[in-house]
């Protein structure tokens, strides 16, 4: 079942969805991440395709989707294309296709060279999307027009949750506030990695000043559920 979370928005998985424009919202898949770790002498099985597309494939058989929105940072290099982004991207996009849903996909600051993908894949790139009272955006800037919620990905939120000697990481939605706007942060959909615990980390999004108050809400990984699960505060 879709977890509420704002008017309007729903989590479902590791993805936001809203239901009145049937569009999923997937953030930082970061394909191409095993070729990457490679070149640093880092061997990771070459899985998170498939993984991926394995959960997308549950996702489309809990709710409709007519369009799916990619939130940024799609693939993983800053300075090229490698073969196997090419390669995983174009799967992908075929996925999606196969699925009957359009797509758009919104720059995030790994997809600097991203535009030869989307041109030859015919896919739509811009910097927002906006629909009715929601703005959908990677995180890495301010924009220029707020509105009453914001949607962004960029920094792979997690909680690590301790339990006398268990220690367990989540993958988690952060809902907060940036001047008049409600703030949801979606996490990241790669599969290889788990993200930065926002009890510890530093904050890369000029949208998040402060999070102590920011509500949480932790995905189980094993059975997709998402919970509520109190505010940052008392987390810490």
């Amino acid at each position: 079942m879709p977890t509420k979370i704002a008017p309007g928005v729903y989590a479902v998985d590791l993805c936001t969805y809203l239901p009145s424009a049937k569009a999923l919202i997937i953030s930082d898949l970061h394909l191409g991440f095993e070729e990457e770790m490679g070149k640093q002498g880092v061997f990771v099985p070459r899985v998170q395709l498939k993984e991926t597309l394995t959960r997308l494939e549950w996702i489309f058989g809990q709710v409709p989707i007519k369009q799916v929105i990619l939130n940024g940072d799609v693939k993983h290099e800053f300075g090229t294309i490698s073969k196997q982004e090419w390669r995983e991207v174009t799967r992908l996009v075929e996925f999606l296709r196969r699925k009957n849903a359009r797509i758009i996909a919104v720059k995030g600051n790994h997809d600097t060279i991203f535009g030869p993908i989307a041109r030859k894949l015919e896919l739509q790139e811009v910097n927002e999307v906006k629909y009715k009272d929601i703005l959908i955006v990677h995180g890495d800037y301010v924009p220029k027009k707020l509105l009453p919620i914001i949607i962004m990905g960029h920094e792979h939120p997690a909680i690590t949750l301790r339990e006398k000697a268990k220690v367990e990481k989540f993958k988690c939605f952060v809902k907060t506030k940036f001047k008049s706007s409600t703030v949801i942060v979606q996490p990241s959909f790669n599969q290889l990695t788990q993200g930065t615990d926002i009890l510890k980390g530093e904050l890369l999004s000029p949208l998040l000043i402060d999070l102590s108050y920011a509500e949480v809400f932790i995905v189980n990984d094993k059975t997709h559920d998402v919970l509520p699960f109190g505010n940052v505060n008392k987390l810490q």
